[in-house]
């Protein structure tokens, strides 16, 4: 992150919500990941249901690790205004067209790894333990 550092409204954040041009809000600052979509493990789909938006919930119930958090200064293009937050109610979710995924289904496979991960942490633990 730079000295200098640039602030939005989430106005400005919310119109860039696309698989073209897509910003998201983790924990006040704001992060351009259109160039991360692809790469996502969890698909771009996840990611985009939550452009244009603060995902900092969503971000933080998946439990990403320290990579994770390291990984977001490369995307890092400012701070968001806080006193420009407005309340939605029943705003529905965006989802990428033609995904064929629906977000349950997102949601469900980011469960099974979070667990694949836990049990191989789990099994090399005991594996160290065990070859001592």
């Amino acid at each position: 992150m730079g000295v200098e550092s640039k602030v939005f409204t989430y106005s400005d954040v919310s119109a860039h919500k696309t698989s073209d041009d897509c910003w998201v809000i983790i924990n006040g600052k704001v992060y351009n990941v259109t160039s991360y979509l692809d790469e996502h493990p969890g698909g771009d789909e996840v990611i985009l249901g939550q452009a244009g938006n603060d995902a900092s919930q969503e971000f933080e119930d998946v439990g990403h690790g320290s990579a994770a958090r390291l990984m977001l200064d490369e995307f890092y293009v400012g701070e968001v205004d806080s006193t420009t937050k407005v309340e939605v109610v029943d705003s529905p979710p965006v989802v990428a067209k033609d995904s064929g995924v629906k977000p349950e289904e997102s949601t469900k496979f980011l469960h099974f790894l979070l667990s694949l991960g836990i049990l191989g942490l789990a099994l090399g633990v005991l594996l160290f333990n065990f070859s001592r």
